[in-house]
């Protein structure tokens, strides 16, 4: 698998199970070592260092977030969180002072002396992503983390994840098996099928660009009109077409549908100041969304290494 990540973005490892996004996940940690290939982390190959310089890296430049994220149950919730630092020989009022100030970050404030059997499932894990953000880690690294939790409680999370990426700018790994969820969440998406990244890009260029028909029917039950903003589908232009009324490129093609007629054929697209960068014509767009044209090139695609 060949993939960059990006610096202090959010990027998204999805596809159906067992398709290996688990593994590349745990194969940039080290905690599966890669058969061959390399893992750089800036001028640093893990796959190359030994246990011991890995056990650094993982204590002082990772976070790491799973499924099944492994609270201490005779620990408090501060006490879990600090466990991070004073494991990496922090003092005792420094680690404590973290402590309370990342469960805080996660709005647990008043939470401090519960055990993990006394809080909520949305609890548990908020104690868990405050824990892997102790250490203040350069990378963090997400895998399934809201899987398991009920619809409500998954979406606050994913709300407070971007909240907290808004904040930190974290370069973050997040693993899923949900599309959806990786639209809401993702800078940049990587689909993964049989041990191969098949396709990465934005999302609206999954979706309008799919690299073939497995990608196709991966992101199928992704509303397009919800997805896509008139930035996306837009021809550049430094005018605006004649009379067109006015949208900004945030604003989505199924909000674009409710608030012109249908008797409007062309749309200016504007920038946050109001200056026109482009112009959408209403009948491609539409017949773009029912019939959505097949990637360009394989620039878009990841490969086997």
């Amino acid at each position: 698998v060949n993939i960059d990540l990006p610096r202090d973005r959010l990027v998204v490892l999805t596809g159906l199970s067992g398709s290996g996004k688990s593994t590349v996940l745990r194969c940039i940690a080290q905690l599966h070592r890669p058969s061959s290939g390399d893992v750089w982390l800036d001028d640093a190959n893990l796959a190359a260092m030994p246990e011991s310089s890995l056990m650094d890296i993982r204590r002082h430049r990772m976070g790491m977030v799973f499924q099944n994220f492994g609270l201490v149950p005779h620990f408090t919730a501060l006490q879990n969180i600090a466990f991070p630092l004073k494991v990496r020989g922090e003092a005792a009022a420094d680690c404590a002072a973290k402590a309370a100030e990342m469960l805080s970050l996660v709005g647990l404030d008043g939470r401090g002396d519960a055990y993990p059997s006394e809080l909520s499932g949305g609890q548990q894990q908020r104690v868990g992503i405050a824990r892997s953000l102790a250490v203040d880690p350069e990378v963090w690294l997400l895998d399934e983390p809201f899987s398991a939790l009920d619809p409500l409680i998954r979406k606050q999370l994913q709300d407070e994840l971007l909240a907290l990426q808004a904040r930190l700018r974290k370069t973050i790994i997040f693993v899923t098996h949900d599309f959806s969820e990786a639209v809401r969440l993702a800078d940049r998406i990587a689909i993964m099928r049989d041990g191969r990244i098949i396709q990465q890009g934005r999302a609206a260029e999954l979706l309008m660009r799919p690299a073939d028909d497995y990608v196709s029917r991966f992101v199928g039950d992704v509303s397009r009109l919800q997805v896509l903003r008139l930035g996306d589908v837009m021809q550049p232009a430094t005018t605006g077409s004649a009379g067109a009324p006015a949208l900004p490129a945030t604003t989505s093609l199924e909000d674009m549908l409710m608030t012109t007629g249908s008797d409007v054929t062309a749309i200016t697209v504007v920038d946050a100041d109001g200056q026109p960068v482009g112009t959408a014509n209403r009948q491609n767009i539409l017949d773009n969304i029912r019939n959505p044209q097949p990637a360009p090139s394989a620039s878009q695609q990841g490969s086997a290494g």
